[in-house]
Order: C-alpha cells, then structure tokens, then sequence
C-alpha cells in the first residue's frame, strides 16, 4: 500500500494557449481519442497507490460538475473545488487544507506522462522530505537548483542557477500548510524558497524516463493523437 493515497489535482488553468479546443472545455477537459485529458492523470495516480482525489476548478466548473457527477471516478472519491478567484498554486494548495488529512501529491491536470511515480514516493518518505519535487530535463526551462538530493533554490530566488525543470508532480507533508497564507493568491516558489532558508528537507527526483506529451498548442495536440 502506497504511504500516502490522496492527490490534489491542479485544473484551474486557463488553457489559452490550446484555443479554440478550450473555447468550451477547460484543458484538462479536452478529449484524447474521445477520453478527458485529466483521466489520464487520475489513471496514471491510481496506478501508484492513490485513492481520493480533489480537483480544483475555475473556469467552466459547470463541466467538471458534468464529468464528475457521480462524485467519483472508476469507483474512487472525487471532489470538487472550485476557486471563482485564481489563487496560484500555493493559494490553491492552502485553499483545500481541510480536505487533506496526510502526506499528498500535487499533480497537474493537463501532464500527460507514464513516467513511474512509485520512485518519487519512495524518496519522499525515505529521506523525511518536507517536500518532493518530480524534476525533469527539459527544452522549456531550468527553474529548480539541483543538487545532493536537495532543491537549494528556485528561480534563482537565492542566486544559485536552476539546473531541472519542474515536472509539475511534487509529494508535500501537511506542513506546508503552516507556512501559506489563508485566503491570498500566491504561488509555491515563494514559499518552498523562504522554506529552503529556514532549513526545509525540500528534496526531489528527476523523472526522465517514460513518456511526456506537452499539449502547449493545437500541433502538439494532433501529435500526441498520432503518437
């Protein structure tokens, strides 16, 4: 059994740059040969042991509500929360606190990816991280500072040059909680920085392996269908 089973779900997005596609669907919502995108993520995290799931909204909540009328999805608890103001993902992370009982998995809902998870968890709870974040090396950035299993900077906040990109999948424990601010739109780089500072065990593990499809643009959508 996998030593944390809840997942909160990223799905506030706005998805513009896939237009006209999210002109009616948000993105996660966006069907790959006729299944929602964000299925495939809610897949790939039952697959690793997850077994509850929250998923925020914002823009067409109406369609979440929809998809998910059942409260669940392949007999799995699904719930939905939705934010009528954006509030990043540290505001949108602090926004669901009191649904989250344990150590859980942030996922966004738009990744499509086969890439193994079962090794990030195991180096979450190996090392007692604070945090965990899945790092990747990729063409679209190198934000995260790398290094001796630790992330020492971001964004280079503390003047050390990024050497991974964020994989957009990260393990937290319910401490991060204490540390952002009620009811405020804010993102996590600030946070896990100041956190990092103060001596935070913020760790992470570069998912190379498996298979990643960006759906940045309407190419890379018809790519991933004729993949």
């Amino acid at each position: 059994m996998s030593p944390t089973t809840q997942a909160f779900v990223l799905a506030a997005g706005l998805g513009t740059r896939l237009r006209p596609l999210t002109e009616n669907l948000p993105k996660p919502l966006v069907p790959i040969f006729q299944k929602h995108l964000i299925t495939f993520a809610l897949d790939h995290l039952i697959d690793a042991g997850i077994t509850s799931f929250i998923i925020n909204t914002h823009r067409l909540p109406q369609t979440f509500e929809q998809t998910f009328s059942t409260g669940q999805y392949r007999g799995f608890p699904v719930r939905l929360v939705n934010e009528p103001v954006l509030l990043e993902t540290g505001g949108g992370i602090k926004n669901v606190e009191s649904l989250l009982s344990e150590p859980f998995i942030t996922y966004s809902g738009d990744i499509l990816t086969d890439a193994s998870l079962q090794p990030l968890i195991e180096e979450h709870f190996s090392r007692g991280n604070d945090v965990t974040l899945g790092l990747r090396t990729t063409k679209l950035g190198s934000a995260v500072a790398f290094h001796d299993y630790r992330v020492v900077d971001i964004a280079n906040r503390h003047g050390i040059a990024g050497n991974y990109d964020f994989a957009n999948i990260a393990i937290w424990n319910r401490a991060v909680f204490d540390r952002i601010p009620p009811h405020k739109k804010i993102s996590f780089i600030p946070i896990l920085t100041e956190w990092i500072a103060n001596g935070g065990k913020i760790g992470g593990l570069i998912l190379n392996q498996g298979r990643w499809f960006n759906l940045g643009s309407r190419a890379e959508y018809l790519d991933v269908h004729r993949t």
